[in-house]
C-alpha cells in the first residue's frame, strides 16, 4: 500500500478506505477529537444496551437503585479504559490490535487480535443484528428473518466503505437517536415503579453480575480504541482524544441501561418480544420512533463491529493475497455474522447474557497486560515504541516477540474461568462453593494476568528483547 494512495483517501467519505493494519501517514491525517463523541454515542443507542439494564433487575434480581449503582460503576471502569487506549491512535496511526504488539509481540499478538476478530466481527454482529431485526419486525410487521437480512446488508455496506463513512454515519444518526431515546427515557422513568424489588439473587452476587455485565458492555469497545482515532493528527491534544470517547460510551450506556432496568418494573402483557415489551409503555407514535431508533442504533453499532473485526483479523499478521483487503474481510465477517445471528433468533436473551460475561473473560486479562506495558514504556520516545509495532523493523522485540504478554493473558483467562466463572454451562471452583460472589472471572483474570506479566518480564526468555536481554522495567 503506497503512502500516496492512503494520502489520496484523506477525508473523502464516498470512497473505500485503502488502509488496513499499516500506519496512517501524516499526509492523510484529519478530523477533530470532538467527533469521537458521536462516534461513541450512536453505537450504544440500541436495544443491546437497554438489555444490560434489563438483566440487572429482571434476571439478576436487583432492585432498581442497586442496579443503577452497579451500572454506573461498571460502565465508568469500561469507559475510562476505552478512552485511555484510544490515545495510541494519533501517536502511531495504527489500529488498536496493532498497537498491542508492544505488549504481545508480533506473533503473540495473534491471540488477542484473533479473539477480537471473532468477538467483534461475528459475536457482537450477531447480537446487535438480532435486536435490530426484532425492532424492525415489530415496527413493520415484516418477518424477522427478512428484517435480519435488511439490517445486515446496510451495516456491512457502511463497514465496507470504512473509516470516513463510518464517522459520517455516526455523526448524522447521533442527534436523531439522542432525541428519541431521551424522550422515551423520560416516559419510561415516569411510569416505572423504582422502589420495586424482585429478590431473585443474594445482593452481592447480583450486584457483581450486573456490574460485570455493564463493564463487559463498555469494555467491549476497548479493543477498538485507536481504530477510530488513528486518522487524527499527531498534534491533537491527548486529553481530548481520551475524553470524548470515554464520555460518549459512559453517558449513552448509563442512560439506556438505567432505562432498561426501570422498564422491568412496569407490568406488560406476557408473550411479547424483548423489544416489544420495552416500547409497550410508550405512546404509539413514540413507540414507533423508538423501534426505528433501535434499528438504526443496531446498524450504527455493527458498522463499528464489522470494521474493527476486519482490522483485527488483518492485524493478526496472516499473509493474505493482494486482492484480499480489509474491505473484503469485512464482507466475509458480515456473511458469517449474519449466519450466527440467524441461528440465534430464538432464545436470544439467554445467549446474550452468557455472551456479555464471557467476553470479559479475555478482555480483562488483555487490558491488564496492555495497561502494564504502557506503564513500563513510559518515557520511551515514539520512534522506539513504533519500531516494536512492525515485524520488518530492526527492533529485537518485533523480531523475537514479547511472550510475557500472551502467556500472562492465557494464564489470567484460564485461571479466572476455572476458579470464578459462574455460567449455566460451567461454574468455577470458587463460584461453586461461594455462589453469592456472582461471576468475577473478569476481575480475577485481570489481577492474575497483571501479576504474571510483571513477573515474566524479568525472565529473558519471556520479556521484551533488548540486545538479548529483557528490557529493563
Amino acid at each position: 500500500m503506497t503512502t500516496d494512495r492512503i494520502a489520496a483517501y484523506g477525508d473523502h467519505v464516498l470512497a473505500v478506505e485503502p488502509t488496513g493494519a499499516e500506519p496512517v501517514p501524516a499526509s492523510a491525517r484529519h478530523g477533530r477529537p470532538l467527533g469521537l463523541l458521536w462516534t461513541w454515542t450512536s453505537p450504544n443507542m440500541e436495544f443491546a444496551t437497554v438489555f444490560v439494564g434489563v438483566l440487572g433487575v429482571g434476571v439478576f434480581g436487583l432492585d432498581f437503585w442497586s442496579a443503577a449503582l452497579a451500572i454506573v460503576l461498571g460502565t465508568a471502569l469500561g469507559a475510562v479504559a476505552h478512552g485511555f487506549l484510544g490515545l495510541a491512535g494519533p501517536r502511531f496511526g495504527v489500529p488498536q490490535m496493532v498497537a498491542g504488539r508492544t505488549a504481545f509481540g508480533y506473533r503473540g499478538n495473534a491471540l488477542p487480535a484473533g479473539l477480537n476478530a471473532l468477538t467483534a466481527g461475528i459475536g457482537w454482529f450477531a447480537v446487535n443484528s438480532v435486536s435490530a431485526a426484532y425492532a424492525l419486525g415489530t415496527l413493520t410487521g415484516w418477518p424477522v428473518l427478512l428484517c435480519l437480512f435488511l439490517v445486515a446488508v446496510l451495516q456491512v455496506a457502511i463497514a465496507f466503505f470504512g473509516h470516513n463513512f463510518i464517522h459520517t454515519a455516526e455523526k448524522y444518526t447521533f442527534p436523531v437517536l439522542t432525541v428519541v431515546f431521551l424522550v422515551a427515557a423520560a416516559v419510561i422513568l415516569g411510569k416505572a415503579h423504582l422502589g420495586a424489588a424482585t429478590g431473585a439473587h443474594a445482593f452481592p452476587g447480583a450486584f457483581l453480575l450486573t456490574a460485570g455485565a455493564a463493564f463487559g458492555y463498555a469494555a467491549g469497545w476497548t479493543p477498538y480504541g485507536s481504530d477510530y482515532t488513528r486518522y487524527l493528527p499527531a498534534s491533537t491534544p491527548r486529553r481530548q482524544v481520551g475524553l470524548w470517547p470515554a464520555v460518549g460510551v459512559f453517558w449513552s450506556c448509563v442512560l439506556l441501561e438505567i432505562v432498561g432496568a426501570a422498564s422491568v418494573t412496569i407490568t406488560v402483557p406476557s408473550g411479547l418480544s424483548p423489544t416489544a415489551a420495552f416500547v409497550h409503555p410508550l405512546p404509539g407514535w413514540l413507540a414507533d420512533l423508538t423501534l426505528l431508533a433501535i434499528t438504526v442504533g443496531g446498524i450504527a453499532a455493527n458498522a463499528l463491529n464489522i470494521y474493527s473485526g476486519a482490522l483485527s483479523f488483518v492485524a493478526m499478521g496472516i499473509r493474505l493475497p493482494a486482492s484480499v483487503r480489509r474491505a473484503t474481510v469485512a464482507l466475509v465477517f458480515g456473511v458469517a455474522g449474519t449466519a450466527v445471528a440467524w441461528s440465534g433468533l430464538h432464545d436470544s436473551g439467554a445467549k446474550y447474557t452468557d455472551f456479555l460475561l464471557v467476553i470479559t473473560y479475555w478482555i480483562g486479562p488483555w487490558l491488564a497486560v496492555v495497561f502494564l506495558d504502557r506503564w513500563y514504556r513510559r518515557g520511551q520516545d515514539d520512534a522506539t515504541v513504533a519500531a516494536d509495532l512492525e515485524p520488518a523493523s530492526n527492533s529485537p522485540t518485533a523480531r523475537f516477540g514479547n511472550w510475557a504478554g500472551p502467556v500472562a493473558m492465557a494464564v489470567g483467562t484460564g485461571l479466572g474461568v476455572w476458579l470464578f466463572s459462574n455460567q449455566t454451562e460451567y461454574t468455577g471452583l470458587v463460584a461453586r462453593h461461594v455462589p453469592q460472589i456472582g461471576d468475577i472471572a473478569f476481575l480475577a483474570g485481570f489481577l492474575i494476568a497483571g501479576l504474571v506479566y510483571a513477573a515474566l518480564r524479568a525472565v529473558p526468555a519471556f520479556g521484551p528483547v533488548r540486545g538479548g536481554l529483557a528490557e529493563a522495567s
